[in-house]
């Protein structure tokens, strides 16, 4: 049984034993000893390549204004992806998702493409529990690849 409690995002709490005795079985007893804070840390990988060569191509200022306008799409679509969850309108969710796959590619964001495709999957598999953790994970890996490519552009172009 999990409990839900107020504390900073992205932490959740589990209890580990169940508290067994006369008239209690299967009551979960939640103190300090056994209530395990959980903090997901995802490993984000990225490739430089894409924005390497795209350099190359277009000189660093264009490439700038390019990566920068592509990143602010990535930005924009992960934004309507959440609207579309709020909405609970799961059947509009593939086609913008297939989009940020690719887009995140692109862009040599790997694992952001990854988790796009993963839940791509958990829709089409109809399962709303997996739906509900690679939505998380979606929101956290976006949140720490965009974060890591616009300060890898800046470096790139320093």
């Amino acid at each position: 049984m999990i409990r839900q409690a107020t504390r900073p995002s992205e932490t959740l709490y589990l209890a580990s034993e169940p508290k067994v005795a006369l008239g209690e079985v299967g009551v979960w007893k939640m103190s300090q000893d056994n209530v395990v804070a959980l903090r997901p840390n995802d490993r984000v990988r990225q490739d430089a390549e894409p924005i390497a060569t795209i350099c190359r191509n277009l000189g660093a200022t264009t490439a700038a204004h390019v990566v920068a306008r592509a990143l602010d799409e990535v930005s924009q679509m992960v934004a309507g992806l959440n609207t579309l969850v709020k909405r609970h309108d799961l059947a509009e969710m593939p086609r913008p998702l297939r989009r940020l796959q690719r887009m995140a590619e692109n862009l040599g964001l790997i694992t952001l493409g990854l988790v796009a495709a993963d839940l791509t999957l958990c829709i089409t598999c109809q399962d709303v529990t997996a739906f509900s953790a690679v939505w998380a994970r979606l929101v956290r890996v976006a949140e720490h690849a965009l974060a890591d490519q616009r300060s890898l552009l800046g470096a790139t172009l320093a």
